[in-house]
C-alpha cells in the first residue's frame, strides 16, 4: 500500500527534504507518495503559522486529496523544540484532527545540518578541490551556532575563493545552492549525531511502520 503524504516546509529550498523522506520510507520497504504544494499558488498568501499553511494546504487540495500522514518542517529559531512541537501538533488537531504527523524541527534552523558536510559545500560553491579552511563547526556544536544560515552563506563564499563579480553572482544564488544542499544531505554522514535529525528520522519512521 502506498502511504499517501504530504509535506510542508518553511520556504522553497526547503523542498528537497522530500527526497530524504522517500530515502527512508525505502528503506524501511514502504512506498511513499509526497506531496509539496505550492501555496504561492493562492491568491492570498498563507502566514508563517503551521495551522494558516495546513489550512492553505486544504484549500489547494479542494477535498480532492486526502493524506495518511503529515510531515512538517518548523525550524526552532529561538523557541525550545518541545514548544515547536506542541504548536504543531495543536495545529494538527485544529485542522485535521487524528491525522498522523511528523515534526522536523531543526535547531535553530535547517541550515544547522547543512554546516556538516565539508565536501558538498565545497561542490556546490563550484570549487570542490578546494583546500581553503571554511570554519565548520563539529556536530557537538552545530546547533549552537547563532546564525547558522550566515555562516552557510560564509562557508559556501570561502570555498569557491571567488572574488568580486564572481564572488557577487555566486552570493545571488545562495538559495538555490542551500536547496541543493539539502537535497545532498547525507543521511548516514555527521547529521545522525544531532537530536534534532535523530527526532526527525525517529518520528519519521515510527509513522511509516503504522498500517494505514
Amino acid at each position: 500500500m502506498t502511504i499517501r503524504a504530504l509535506y510542508l516546509c518553511e520556504g522553497s529550498s526547503d523542498t528537497g527534504l522530500r527526497f530524504h523522506i522517500e530515502g527512508i520510507a525505502g528503506t524501511m520497504g514502504r512506498q511513499i507518495l509526497v506531496t509539496v504544494p505550492d501555496l504561492n499558488r493562492l491568491p492570498n498568501k498563507p502566514g508563517h503559522s503551521v495551522e494558516s499553511k495546513l489550512r492553505a494546504a486544504q484549500q489547494l487540495s479542494d477535498g480532492g486529496h486526502t493524506y495518511d500522514l503529515v510531515v512538517i518542517h518548523r525550524d526552532s529559531d529561538r523557541e525550545l523544540p518541545d514548544h515547536r512541537r506542541r504548536e504543531i501538533a495543536e495545529a494538527v488537531a485544529a485542522v485535521t484532527p487524528g491525522l498522523a504527523h511528523v515534526p522536523v524541527i531543526p535547531v535553530r534552523m535547517l541550515e544547522a545540518w547543512l554546516l556538516l558536510d565539508q565536501a558538498a559545500i565545497r561542490e556546490v560553491a563550484g570549487n570542490p578541490n578546494g583546500k581553503m579552511a571554511l570554519g565548520l563547526p563539529k556536530p557537538a556544536r552545530a546547533e549552537s551556532v547563532a546564525d547558522p544560515k550566515a555562516l552557510l552563506k560564509k562557508a559556501i563564499a570561502t570555498a569557491s575563493e571567488e572574488r568580486g563579480r564572481g564572488l557577487q553572482k555566486l552570493q545571488t544564488r545562495f538559495s538555490a545552492n542551500r536547496a541543493r544542499l539539502v537535497q545532498m544531505l547525507d543521511r548516514e554522514g555527521p547529521v545522525k549525531q544531532l537530536a534534532s535529525w535523530q527526532s526527525f528520522t525517529n518520528d519519521l519512521r515510527e509513522a511509516l511502520g503504522r498500517r494505514y
